[in-house]
């Protein structure tokens, strides 16, 4: 047989179905059934990733607001110095050997405590 033959062959014989008839007595799950453990996935993370994480970015935020002129502060970067002056959104700070630099608040990662770095993720 060619294969021209073998084609129009094909095409004349009916498909079988696809899928086959449900046993009676099943049902099919609904949308809403299907949404409720997806739901509850992201409740969960919801409640151990994000809130948590929003409440220690609170805590650092408000601990930078209470910085002042003369605390002992750690950077990002792991560099310590004392606040010489606190602008609006920068602070002039010296460090050990006498440099003077302009850093920016939010670049700030814990206090120098005499018990060691105090920071928002310490608590």
């Amino acid at each position: 047989m060619n294969n021209c033959t073998m084609l129009c062959q094909a095409a004349e014989t009916p498909a079988a179905p696809a899928t086959p008839a449900a046993p009676a007595g099943a049902q099919q799950q609904s949308g809403f059934g299907m949404m409720v453990p997806m739901l509850l996935i992201l409740a969960i993370f919801y409640f151990m990733m994000i809130r948590p994480q929003q409440r220690k970015e609170k805590e650092r935020r408000q601990m930078i607001e209470e910085l002042r002129a003369g605390a002992k502060i750690v950077f990002a970067g792991g560099i310590i110095g004392t606040i010489i002056e606190a602008t609006e959104k920068t602070f002039r700070v010296e460090t050990a050997s006498g440099a003077e630099m302009e850093i920016l608040r939010s670049c700030v990662q814990g206090v120098v405590t005499p018990e060691g770095v105090k920071d928002a993720e310490a608590k």
